[in-house]
């Protein structure tokens, strides 16, 4: 675990942008906060970007990804770069398959979109099918997916910062 919250060389524990959903917030407000608190124990700076639904984090995280990747790229403000993206949304499971559109479009879009701009991007967008699913992965604290994505993106800015 002493890894999981290890600063990176720039002295703080990295730039992370969360990027979550207002549809169904109770859930994705459980995730949010936990994300939130284990990245700032990191030592990480935060911003939080809400948009409605599921389907347009993407756009979100492309605009910001590519930002980020202009940076680098320029190296003209290394403080704009990003560590990482995380995305958080819940969606609920109902009689036709327009909650699996939204899961596939959604995964198959921030795919691209970390390959594109090589900016890890978490994904946190999750299809459940009862209320109660719901509620032990978002709002508990012993299987939080907040606290697992956050975890997972401060691993994956120490990969990419290794490698280059």
């Amino acid at each position: 675990m002493l890894k999981a919250i290890r600063k990176n060389k720039s002295g703080g524990g990295g730039r992370f942008v969360i990027i979550a959903s207002r549809y169904n917030a109770t859930y994705v407000n459980g995730m949010l906060s936990a994300a939130r608190a284990e990245l700032q124990r990191a030592g990480a700076t935060v911003r939080i970007v809400r948009v409605p639904g599921a389907f347009e984090i993407p756009v979100v995280a492309a605009r910001l990804a590519g930002r980020s990747a202009a940076q680098r790229t320029l190296r003209a403000n290394p403080s704009a770069q990003l560590s990482g993206i995380i995305c958080f949304g819940v969606v609920f499971q109902g009689e036709t398959s327009h909650a699996q559109h939204i899961g596939w479009g959604v995964t198959h879009a921030l795919a691209q979109i970390q390959v594109l701009h090589k900016v890890p991007v978490i994904h946190g967008v999750f299809i459940f099918e009862k209320e109660k699913h719901a509620r032990v992965r978002c709002l508990g604290a012993r299987h939080n997916r907040g606290t697992e994505a956050a975890q997972t993106a401060l691993a994956m800015a120490r990969v990419m910062e290794a490698v280059g």
